[in-house]
């Protein structure tokens, strides 16, 4: 990128108007595959495709008009879902009006769209879109105008047919407002761009196993109840170790004497390749790397985690692969709070606390 686009982040006051990226995400927020579908060929979810509506089409075409209306934002990347669409949004340089009001428009503008869609789908379906789809269903950029002209011709006439009123009470689809997500560092356009390319894969990895990613409620382990995410079969494993990294070993690392925490550390990654199942919130950056040799020679852990699982959640990066091979258990005794950002040292202590309870409580199962 040329020196001069390098964003930065909004200086205090600026109300959202300055050079920056953000990443947008409209939902439907009944989760109605109303956008496209999921083809999944072979079973294979790394050929995962999503085929588009019209609405999708339409969606996808209001999207991509947006440097029209607003030139000073450049549309980055996109990823339409059955159910949402995720863009990543980088303003090149000060708007007139703040991202908020710039997102507020284009909302309004795809709600004409989904209230026309709603009503009567099937019939805003172009000839051109068939025509597109018959070749290898690859939708250009034709299509996407001639979706959106189809169902900005159909809204036309549903307004002509119904009082305002009536109209305005049909349903929207899209009846939240995009979440729109500043993103303060460089390091963040690469990963979230490649979380976006993920949604796909995922999507179709959940749908072919979706035991591995259902919120599972109330796994009672000794006298405490837990929801949980993967593969529960991993309480009846043989072994089960916790591992804690000890702050009496990580203060005599930083004076030069690594040997315990070396120990420690490779003790558990031993005991995991002969089958221990280990046991941890995996806090700090120790217990994170002992996590990351677990991921890469795939053996089995479980994770406790400070925060509940909210609807449709998914694990990220590598953990989301684990968790689809059956090699991840990850446990909450906390429902989801939406407003959690960090972990306090009464929870990290409360977890570290349950580890050793749920080793001790599924070693003594098993005896």
């Amino acid at each position: 990128m040329a020196k001069q686009q390098k964003w930065q982040w909004q200086e205090p006051g600026r109300a959202w108007k300055g050079v920056g990226l953000y990443h947008i995400t409209l939902t439907i927020p009944d989760r109605q595959p109303l956008l496209g579908t999921l083809d999944i060929p072979e079973g294979d979810p790394t050929k995962t495709v999503v085929r588009r509506t019209p609405l999708g089409n339409s969606l996808v075409n209001c999207l991509l008009d947006i440097p029209n209306h607003h030139p000073e934002v450049q549309v980055l990347h996109f990823c339409l879902m059955p159910d949402h669409l995720h863009a990543v949004l980088y303003v090149r340089r000060t708007m007139p009006t703040g991202i908020k009001g710039m997102v507020r428009g284009f909302w309004q503008g795809v709600k004409k769209l989904g209230r026309a869609s709603s009503v009567s789908p099937n019939d805003i379906r172009s000839n051109h879109q068939e025509g597109l789809e018959n070749r290898n269903r690859q939708e250009g950029t034709l299509g996407l105008r001639e979706a959106t002209l189809g169902l900005e011709a159909f809204a036309e006439g549903l307004k002509g047919q119904m009082s305002d009123e009536a109209y305005y009470n049909l349903p929207s689809v899209f009846t939240e407002m995009p979440f729109i997500r500043p993103m303060g560092r460089k390091t963040q356009l690469p990963n979230t761009i490649r979380y976006i390319d993920m949604n796909p894969q995922r999507l179709a990895t959940k749908r072919l196993k979706p035991g591995f990613f259902r919120v599972q409620q109330g796994i009672v382990i000794g006298e405490r109840s837990y929801d949980g995410v993967g593969n529960t079969t991993l309480l009846i494993a043989g072994r089960f170790m916790p591992v804690h990294v000890r702050s009496i070993w990580v203060k005599a690392a930083e004076h030069g004497d690594s040997q315990a925490l070396r120990e420690y550390k490779n003790g558990c990654v031993l005991s995991a390749r002969k089958g221990v199942v280990m046991v941890s919130p995996f806090i700090s950056a120790d217990e994170k790397q002992v996590m990351q040799v677990l991921l890469n020679e795939q053996h089995s852990f479980i994770l406790l985690a400070d925060n509940g699982f909210r609807d449709y959640f998914k694990p990220s990066d590598a953990l989301f692969d684990a968790c689809a091979a059956g090699r991840v258990l990850i446990l909450s005794p906390w429902p989801y709070n939406v407003k959690k950002r960090k972990i306090s040292r009464e929870e990290c202590v409360a977890l570290n606390e349950m580890a050793e309870d749920i080793c001790h409580q599924l070693e003594r199962d098993r005896d």
